[in-house]
């Protein structure tokens, strides 16, 4: 197939997407939400005609809050993202908002989250992707722990590991770069959306690795090991595109239509699900032929 035979093409592609992701986390870093450091999360909506930017940051900043993110939302919404706010203060910001009560304004939630809780969650966060990636390793070594030619089945799960990292990468780079520039934060949903990619991801590279398998058994003769792989990339592609399409264009309606709540959540499952259908196909699959031709290399 010609992915595998230009396979040197998709790996740069990959080194150069992860070294830009990685760059970026490393200049910028992410820009965490209340989630992880800690804050109040305050969402309004008027009744007739929501006031402009310029308007709410003065009415904010009348309330006593002199740092905060406001974040338009609809037709009508607002949300805020503040420090930590007592009662007292929030009940404050509201009637600031509401113009001293001259304007109609329903108070759709408010979220407060201590700074220790949000430290907690952070931790729970990175050992939950952690926990995710190695579990995912075992499980893999051990579904294919009866193929052992011309691969080890352990390497098989060495190269969905580089994949999963792939994956993820991008997406934390996207999301430092928008932070960075544009101040959007990442909170639990990013977190839930990182763990839904891995999930993704895993599931269409064990969709390949199963049938190299059968196919290893069931054809006939001794192929070379890089025709068997080419050949089950080609009978499993368009099941692939298929599915990842199905999921993309879900995504993308959410994104689109469903609210800023829930915006960034669903850009992180359509980057991760793109390049998680990408290194299924371009990466995982063709380090294993990488792997088995240097083997034959050193060996011989």
């Amino acid at each position: 197939m010609f992915l595998i035979h230009h396979r040197p093409i998709t790996y740069i592609i990959s080194g150069v997407l992860v070294a830009l992701s990685l760059t970026a986390a490393l200049l910028w870093g992410l820009k965490l939400g209340i989630d992880f450091t800690g804050g109040s999360l305050l969402e309004v909506e008027y009744t007739v005609l929501r006031p402009s930017l310029d308007e709410l940051n003065s009415r904010v900043t009348a309330a006593g809050i002199p740092h905060a993110v406001i974040q338009p939302t609809g037709g009508r919404g607002v949300l805020i993202r503040t420090g930590h706010l007592s009662e007292e203060r929030h009940q404050d910001l509201v009637r600031e908002l509401a113009g001293g009560g001259r304007e109609s304004v329903a108070e759709k939630r408010f979220d407060a989250i201590g700074p220790t809780i949000g430290r907690e969650l952070a931790k729970k966060s990175i050992w939950a992707i952690v926990l995710v990636i190695f579990l995912i390793v075992v499980y893999i070594a051990w579904a294919f722990r009866k193929v052992s030619e011309p691969v080890a089945s352990w390497k098989y799960g060495i190269a969905t590991v580089i994949a999963l990292l792939h994956d993820v990468s991008i997406p934390i780079g996207v999301f430092s770069v928008l932070g960075h520039f544009y101040g959007v934060e990442v909170d639990t949903l990013f977190v839930t959306a990182l763990l839904t990619i891995l999930g993704f991801s895993v599931h269409d590279t064990i969709v390949v690795f199963d049938r190299i398998r059968e196919n290893l058994k069931n054809m006939k003769g001794r192929p070379a090991f890089e025709t068997v792989v080419g050949d089950s990339i080609s009978q499993t592609i368009t099941r692939s595109i298929n599915t990842s399409l199905t999921v993309l264009l879900v995504m993308i309606s959410i994104y689109i239509f469903g609210g800023a709540s829930i915006a960034y959540f669903a850009l992180a499952l359509i980057i991760g699900v793109f390049f998680g259908t990408y290194s299924s196909i371009c990466l995982a699959s063709p380090i294993l032929v990488t792997w088995q031709k240097w083997s034959e290399r050193r060996v011989g």
